[in-house]
């Protein structure tokens, strides 16, 4: 049964790094392409960001650093606009394992959800909105929008997941590998910082 769960985030980690896909439909794909059943067990998403760094590791390792790079660039200028609902960074541009393909998530902490879209509005920045499941399993409004990424020359998929103020107290525990899920504007500074840039 394990074999078969590293199988399946194997399948899953090309898909993720080479098509852009987030691990649920990287993960959903994979027992389809390999002709699984639908309710065949999977791996949770440790074991796939394990075999996505693997992935990295092996063909991406002339690239990627610097794509990451580019990305994590890209999120701090966009937390730095909307530092004032305390912006935080988290999937894959946060843990590392972002390409030109992924898409930058930062999550925003507000007293009013509607402020963050009157200051985009400000801002003259189109957007679309929607639902998502949020990091506690709730609902919570998106805002996704495109963002040009000079060092990367294309555009970028950056989505603002909006929350309450008072789920900043909870955002930071530790996962289950002991890492903060997500980082605020001092600790991607840092992270830039200690990659020379």
């Amino acid at each position: 049964m394990e074999n078969l769960k590293e199988e399946i985030a194997a399948t899953a980690a090309r898909m993720v790094v080479e098509e852009g896909l987030e691990y649920g439909a990287a993960k959903r794909r994979a027992i389809k392409q390999m002709g699984l059943p639908l309710r065949a067990a999977l791996p949770d998403n440790d074991l796939v960001e394990d075999a996505v760094r693997e992935y990295i590791d092996l063909f991406c390792a002339d690239t990627q650093p610097a794509e990451l790079l580019a990305l994590r660039r890209l999120a701090m200028e966009w937390m730095e606009r909307l530092e004032r609902f305390h912006p935080h960074v988290g999937g894959a541009v946060w843990h590392g394992t972002a390409t030109r393909l992924s898409d930058i998530y930062l999550q925003l902490f507000c007293e009013d959800s509607k402020s963050t879209e009157i200051k985009l509005i400000d801002m003259g920045v189109r957007f679309e909105t929607a639902s998502v499941v949020g990091f506690r399993g709730e609902i919570v409004d998106a805002l996704s929008l495109q963002a040009r990424s000079v060092d990367l020359g294309v555009h970028v998929g950056v989505h603002l997941l909006i929350y309450d103020l008072d789920d900043l107290r909870g955002a930071l525990r530790p996962d289950a590998k002991g890492r903060k899920p997500r980082g605020d504007l001092a600790a991607l500074r840092k992270l830039l910082h200690d990659a020379g840039t």
